[in-house]
């Protein structure tokens, strides 16, 4: 079922470029906080080069909607890669300052980026099988990213350095342009003659009115603001506790596999179990392996728990986006998808600054614990939520 969604070629071409320069940018996850923490000494700092990611979202999620939905969905992601290979570059400058820099800039191609494919996915493969089936092919290329590119990136850090690895995510980002151009061009939903606060006001009246988006935007906020403050964290912790740059590439790499295995469970699980039941699960997991991550300070054991973080979060974000895509109208999904994304980006950019600053003041272990609460309490929410369950019998996906 996973396969399933590589036989039209448009998906090919998307997840081929979403492979590539996903790789790319993961050779660089551990290298760049590791860099400012070697130079700063400080969690705050090092914690800042995760938050500064979250402020495009937060200052312009819901304008990247609107441009998602009303110009050719092909050309604005092909744009926002062109942004983010010229961000990278700046990377090269050295400075702690440039690089927050680099990393805003980036993170504004992202935001235009993720609404656009977003909603560009349903139209290619359709609402049915083949779009969990395309989602969960997403996730297990984040489980292959997530695996390879820190310890690989580790690697050619030592090897060839960071310039040259800078270098190869620019790169990575124009293959990702050129797959996107390939695919076929498709006709737009709205003109580029109305104006933009009337269709911001349509995207956020439709997440208002509709029950289930509701439900999904506060378990997914409290998710990912613990989420957040996990990554915000985790680097420092495993080069303090578990023993320095390698032990924390491998770490990063558990996450992977539990990403990977995450991806592959997705299609399997999502039109099986209960949404509601399915999530609160899949919480509870994640929570429980935050806990145990930073309890032992040992990495066996932190590898095991981020496995399970990896394996459990995959089939929370899969299934999130899979209920956004069937639920809400093509038309305004770019738009929905960059409201959700906004809410999400505040609460992880709470979690990335509030995490290493109660780090700081107390410890990581301390941390991890309440990053792990957070989420157990989404997943309680969750297990609340029947609107779920209902709304996504009533899209009666077609098979």
């Amino acid at each position: 079922m996973v396969l399933g969604a590589l036989r039209v070629r448009d998906f090919r071409l998307l997840w081929c470029g979403r492979l590539v320069s996903a790789l790319g940018s993961w050779l660089l996850v551990v290298a760049v906080p590791a860099q400012v923490f070697a130079v700063t000494g400080s969690l705050v700092a090092a914690g800042f080069a995760l938050a500064v990611e979250f402020l495009p979202p937060v200052l312009l999620g819901p304008v990247a909607g609107v441009v998602a939905d009303r110009w050719d969905r092909r050309w604005v992601m092909v744009a926002a890669d062109l942004v983010r290979a010229g961000a990278v570059v700046l990377l090269l400058a050295g400075d702690v300052g440039v690089v927050y820099l680099a990393l805003f800039v980036e993170s504004v191609g992202s935001v235009v980026f993720r609404p656009a494919a977003q909603a560009l996915v349903p139209v290619v493969v359709g609402t049915g099988p083949a779009l969990s089936g395309a989602n969960g092919l997403n996730a297990v290329t984040d489980g292959v990213v997530r695996l390879l590119g820190p310890p690989l990136g580790g690697v050619l850090f030592v090897v060839a350095g960071f310039e040259w690895l800078v270098w190869v995510d620019f790169a990575t980002y124009l293959v990702s342009a050129i797959a996107i151009l390939r695919t076929t061009p498709r006709p737009t939903s709205t003109t580029g003659r109305r104006r933009v606060m009337p269709e911001l006001r349509a995207g956020v009246a439709f997440v208002a009115g509709n029950r289930a988006v509701r439900s999904l935007l506060v378990v997914s906020a409290l998710f990912l603001g613990a989420n957040s403050c996990l990554a915000a964290i985790v680097v420092p912790y495993g080069m303090t506790v578990l023993g320095g740059s390698a032990q924390t590439g491998v770490l990063m790499s558990a996450l992977g596999i539990g990403f990977l295995a995450g991806g592959a469970v997705l299609p399997v699980v999502v039109d099986r179990i209960p949404i509601t039941s399915l999530l609160a699960i899949a919480l509870g997991m994640t929570g429980g392996g935050f806990a145990l991550l930073f309890s032992v300070g040992a990495l066996a054991v932190a590898v095991v728990a981020a496995v399970v973080i990896g394996l459990a979060g995959s089939v929370v974000l899969g299934t999130t986006q899979t209920v956004v895509q069937r639920v809400t109208p093509n038309p305004v999904l770019g738009r929905v998808s960059a409201a959700l994304f906004t809410a999400e980006a505040i609460a992880a950019f709470a979690g990335a600054v509030v995490g290493p600053l109660f780090a700081q003041a107390t410890s990581l272990t301390w941390a991890g614990w309440v990053a792990g609460g957070l989420t157990v309490l989404s997943g309680a929410v969750a297990a609340s939520l029947g609107s779920l369950d209902q709304a996504m019998e009533r899209s009666d996906p077609p098979g």
